[in-house]
């Protein structure tokens, strides 16, 4: 499939032959439970899981006798760490678990082709001939973002460690970069637009290229 290819000041200079199975997959074609799992496995796998509370054997008051234990008209209490009390254990708190889901990797290249074209479909990717000339100044990376996709909201595709990039990107709140072999459908999907040169596009179409049930 044939698609625009920009210059950093947002005018066209040529077009691209997009790999129809990563990038043309139709829209009644779309997987949108499989983008969903995987975006969900994402978000799972990046809790750390540490949280805790103590219980009543963990929490460490005083051990004498709360009240004497008749004359009182009270329920007969021996310790101030129980759960009825102020400052006593969580009873049912949460410990320490891992969260992590586990996702195939067919399945993960599968949501990650179909996120990208779902991206087509909404109008949402840009190529771009080069980034490789853009200074380290945030200041002008915000102008090219601007001058591409009309706002600073973008995910800036890199095929490899690119520092001016990644220094220019790195202060704007709205925009994030990300190495082609890093791409993933939470990312894919977070930004308004997402920026991707020429020189990803070998890295993405050999990672992603073979169709996968």
């Amino acid at each position: 499939m044939q698609f625009p290819v920009m210059d950093i000041n947002g005018k066209q200079v040529s077009t691209v032959d997009l790999p129809a199975e990563i990038f043309g997959i139709a829209k009644e074609d779309l997987n949108i439970g499989l983008m969903h799992q995987a975006f969900v496995r994402q978000q799972a796998n990046a809790r750390l899981g540490t949280h805790k509370t103590k219980t009543r054997s963990e929490n460490n008051r005083t051990t004498a006798k709360v009240y004497r234990q008749k004359g009182t008209g009270r329920a007969r209490h021996g310790s101030r760490n129980a759960p009825i009390f102020v400052g006593g254990g969580i009873a049912h708190g949460p410990i320490p678990h891992k969260y992590t889901k586990a996702l195939p990797k067919k399945m993960h290249r599968k949501a990650i082709r179909h996120a990208l074209s779902s991206l087509v479909l909404d109008g949402q990717l840009v190529v771009v001939d080069s980034v490789s000339s853009i200074q380290p100044k945030t200041k002008e990376m915000a102008k090219v973002l601007q001058a591409l996709v009309g706002d600073n909201s973008a995910l800036v595709v890199l095929a490899d460690r690119n520092e001016n990039v990644e220094r220019s990107v790195r202060n704007l709140d709205r925009a994030y970069y990300l190495r082609a072999m890093y791409l993933n459908v939470r990312d894919l999907l977070q930004y308004n637009r997402v920026v991707l040169p020429l020189d990803a596009l070998p890295i993405i179409s050999n990672w992603l290229g073979t169709t996968e049930a």
